[in-house]
């Protein structure tokens, strides 16, 4: 019997089973003990035909759990898991044992004396609950009271360790309302225990996983204040802890509260005085951003299998970064702008993770970075804006002073544009510089000195000046083309200074004719004529042109393009920008401001020396998650931030964002991913080989999401990842190989035949087997390219190319990859079936005779388990079945073991189609 030959007890077979099993349990010898409670999962077995011996058992057990030896307990313990197993499976015969009998033992473990055995029981008991191995009344009735026990104030402060830790990770496999009725209460209560800091430690690491068990709603109630007291505790350890779970806690909160009281407390943590909290917040910061991510707006989500996906926008969303925003902040049309009713600005749409005091700031901010489409016709109608004044437009002068004005209003944009045409719509760059003071006295006053200056006109002078006007904006016009196509605000200074130059060119060619003009005719401004009111116009024009330029100029340097180029002006006459200039495209509203400053920061020299060596890791490898976040409209802002870490010196870093350019493409587009990432990703293809791996792994993955005549580019550099810095790294060909099966389809046969097939030749030609036998697929894979594209010409070639290379090489190794060709050509189908008995299987039946048994080993596998399965060989009439069987014939009788035993081998699965077409033929 299996009892008797599991104590291995000689001489007493006589005794009946259950008598030897209780005297052996209850031995004065610790081992026999051991032994019994070791082997209960086969006791129970043995028993479990009769239901009085299994109880009999059951309570040997029982016994056996008071054991005085805490080994004994311990193995006993470890016993219980497959026992309840054993158990559930045959529940119809005993449904309550488990729950009358074995629960209690593990309940009562978990205030064992012996430290061994409570560290078992705790263990146990949370498999049985992941497990879902008991039931829900035992959970709330026998485990959770004698927890609460354990963790009262009263109790043993290792206990309540102890305890405090199972009812952390209890939480997270009972139902919400269990653990929201009786855990959450008493978990309140040990995070703000004062007497040990363990336990307080112990619920700031396990804080995130509380918060998901009990909802959104509870969160906010009860865990968020006593989260703030934690993130305030005096020991550092415990800020730490709430900083590495931030992000779990705020994905259990309301947008709302993320932005206003989540926000705010991590920035708190970032600045904390003690070095390694502010190393957790930053590792942290990427994942709590992520948080803040709303697909209705970035337009896009990830799947449930993993991968990303584009939504199309909200129609309300879309007027933030489309052209409805530009004509909404303009007023619309002018009928509404332009009336007599006050205009109401449009109350904000509900967005997750947007306040009211952020939403109006979210506007001013997608005025200057979320234009990107319409950046060239807002830049049309801001010059127009400039150069088709009339002469109603005069009253222009006497609007309110600007800075007057809300600057985070549509009310008042609206309001005070409406006296302006048509073309006079918003312009970012006039409403992100320093606003235009009120000119309405001094325009009164140029206009009432005109008769008198131009009495006295100096006209030498006049034009001196005039000409260096000119030739200074000519200048800042010059240094600003190159710029002009990739920044709007560049464009509408463009646009600016064009107007300004044609002004003052008309005026330079005007004034001397109008002298003599006005001389003769004594044209007074008191009673003006077609004559003066052009050129009241002309005098509001250059005015306005005069201020704008005065304003480009100030923030930009002579002969110096605004994004940053070498300095030609003189030292002391450059201009350092404003703070709102020079971080002005860095600004967006779909997470607060303050975090994505901090999350740029990462990639400061300084933070690495206070902080952390491997934060620029850190920003690596949570930016594709932070891009995603913020959408493609609001890429700019991570622009210089990417780049930043992709020449970092440290080649981890590179490596991290090489892993991930392919995702981060998806999340930007092709347009963006050609001009920002493609130059990134060509700098990656020539770095370490700790680097190019990364972008190797994912190399389809990018490429398909180029443009076909960009795509083009990358074919010749393909070859370059054959070389390696170390040769001996064959898994780096291996991976090639892989990528290239994949890239097939991304390219044309005949780029496939001038490229790509060299490439593979090589490979299969690789020291490494493993290489060469990937590289044999691929083969194959060529193949099937050539001839679902019915390219046969091409495939012929090839196919005559792999019979010199292979059957005809000297070495056996090529032979043998011959044969394994053959056999992925019959079996993927890649070849039509006349072109495979034509040009392939002479060669391949010719084999039979090659000397080396593993060749023929694979020429029997072949024949026997791949070629004879097929429909096209196994019809009778087939005039090459014959020569097939013989050759086959000749493989069973080979001297070689292997040989015969393959080629009698019987195939282990039939083709059930192929049965069908073979039986119609018949």
């Amino acid at each position: 019997m299996r009892v008797t030959a599991f104590l291995d007890i000689p001489g007493q077979d006589n005794l009946p089973p259950l008598t030897l099993l209780e005297k052996y349990a209850f031995s004065d010898n610790i081992f026999n003990r051991q032994i019994i409670a070791r082997g209960l999962l086969d006791i129970f077995r043995d028993f479990s035909n009769n239901e009085d011996d299994f109880l009999t058992v059951m309570e040997i057990v029982v016994r056996l759990s008071e054991d005085a030896e805490p080994t004994v307990r311990s193995e006993l313990m470890e016993q219980i898991p497959p026992i309840a197993i054993f158990l559930q499976e045959n529940r119809s015969n005993f449904p309550l044992m488990f729950s009358e009998y074995l629960i209690p033992i593990v309940v009562r473990y978990l205030t064992d004396p012996n430290n061994q055995v409570r560290k078992s029981s705790q263990e146990v008991l949370l498999i049985l609950l992941e497990q879902d191995l008991i039931f829900q009344h035992d959970i709330e009735n026998k485990v959770c009271p004698i927890l609460l026990a354990l963790s009262a104030p009263d109790s043993d402060d290792e206990y309540r360790a102890e305890a405090v830790n199972i009812i952390c990770r209890l939480a997270s496999v009972l139902s919400k309302s269990t653990v929201e009725r009786l855990l959450l209460p008493r978990f309140c209560e040990l995070c703000g225990d004062g007497k040990l800091f363990q336990v307080r430690k112990v619920c700031a690491a396990n804080f995130g996983d509380i918060c998901h068990a009990v909802g959104q709603e509870a969160t906010e109630k009860f865990l968020i204040p006593k989260f703030f007291e934690l993130c305030s505790d005096n020991v550092w350890g415990m800020r730490k802890a709430c900083a590495e779970c931030f992000m779990a806690v705020s994905y259990s909160t309301s947008p709302e509260l993320r932005r206003t009281k989540l926000s705010p407390l991590f920035i708190r943590l970032i600045s904390d005085p003690c070095r390694w909290v502010r190393q957790a917040a930053f590792q942290s910061l990427g994942p709590f951003i992520s948080t803040f991510a709303n697909p209705s707006r970035a337009g896009l989500y990830i799947r449930e299998d993993g991968t990303l996906s584009i939504r199309p926008l909200a129609q309300g969303l879309d007027s933030t970064f489309t052209s409805g925003s530009s004509s909404a902040a303009s007023g619309g049309s002018t009928s509404s702008a332009c009336s007599t009713k006050p205009v109401q600005p449009q109350p904000d749409l509900p967005v997750e993770g947007t306040s009211a005091e952020t939403s109006n700031l979210s506007h001013a901010n997608s005025f200057s970075n979320g234009l990107m489409e319409n950046a060239m016709e807002d830049s049309v109608l801001a010059g127009a804006e400039l150069t088709r004044l009339s002469p109603e437009a005069s009253a222009f002068s006497k609007l309110p002073v600007i800075n007057d004005l809300p600057i985070h209003s549509h009310a008042g944009l609206s309001s005070w544009a409406c006296p302006r045409s048509p073309e006079d719509v918003f312009n970012n760059f006039l409403y992100w510089r320093t606003p235009l003071p009120d000119i309405s006295k001094d325009l009164e006053l140029l206009l009432s000195e005109a008769g008198p200056q131009e009495e006295g006109w100096s006209g030498p002078e006049t034009v001196h000046n005039s000409c260096v006007a000119r030739n200074e904006i000519q200048k800042v016009l010059d240094s600003l083309q190159e710029h002009m196509m990739n920044d709007p605000d560049v464009q509408a200074q463009v646009q600016v200074l064009s107007a300004a130059l044609r002004a003052a060119q008309l005026d330079s060619v005007n004034e001397p004719e109008r002298k003599p003009t006005e001389g003769l005719n004594g044209v007074s401004l008191s009673d003006p004529s077609p004559a003066s009111d052009n050129q009241m116009a002309l005098s509001a024009s250059s005015s306005q042109n005069e201020l704008s330029v005065a304003r480009i100029l100030q923030s930009t340097e002579p002969g110096e393009p605004s994004e940053g180029t070498r300095d030609r002006s003189e030292p002391g006459q450059r201009h350092e920008p404003t703070p709102l200039e020079k971080n002005k495209s860095k600004f967006q509203d779909i997470i607060p401001q303050p975090l994505l400053d901090q999350y740029v920061s990462m990639t400061d020299p300084a933070r690495a020396q206070t902080v952390d060596t491997d934060i620029a890791k850190h920003c690596a490898y949570s930016l594709p998650g932070v891009a995603l976040t913020l959408g493609r409209q609001n890429w700019h802002c991570l622009k210089d931030t990417y780049e930043t870490l992709a020449s970092d010196v440290q080649w981890k870093v590179r490596r991290t964002l090489a892993f991930s350019i392919h995702e981060l493409a998806v999340i930007l587009g092709d347009q963006l991913t050609a001009a920002d990432l493609v130059p990134i990703f060509n700098g990656f293809l020539k770095d370490l080989d700790e680097v190019r791996i990364g972008v190797l792994k994912h190399l389809y993955d990018f490429l398909k999401l180029l443009h076909e005549d960009k795509r083009r580019e990358y074919l010749y550099q393909l070859q370059e990842f054959i070389v390696t810095d170390n040769s001996r790294n064959w898994r780096f060909r291996y991976e090639l190989a892989e990528q290239l099966i994949l890239i097939l389809e991304l390219y044309n046969p005949n780029d496939v035949h001038d490229y790509l097939m060299h490439i593979a030749l090589k490979l299969c030609a690789d020291k490494v087997s493993e290489v060469r036998w990937i590289s044999f697929k691929l083969v194959v894979a060529i193949l099937q390219k050539f001839y679902s594209n019915r390219e046969n010409v091409l495939g012929l070639n090839f196919i005559q190319e792999l019979v010199v290379r292979f059957r005809h090489c000297s070495k056996w190794v090529g032979r043998q990859a011959f044969a394994f060709i053959c056999q992925g050509v019959v079996s993927e189908g890649c070849v039509p079936v006349e072109q495979f008995v034509e040009h392939l299987l002479p060669s391949l039946l010719s084999l039979a005779s090659d000397p080396v048994p593993n060749v023929r080993v694979l020429l029997a596998k072949a024949l026997r388990q791949t070629l004879l399965e097929k429909a096209y060989f196994r019809n009778a009439g087939n005039p090459h079945l014959e020569v097939v069987e013989e050759t086959v014939l000749a493989l069973q009788s080979d001297r070689d073991q292997d040989v015969s035993f393959f080629a009698t081998l019987e195939p282990q699965r039939r083709n059930l189609m192929d049965i069908t077409v073979l039986e119609k033929q018949h």
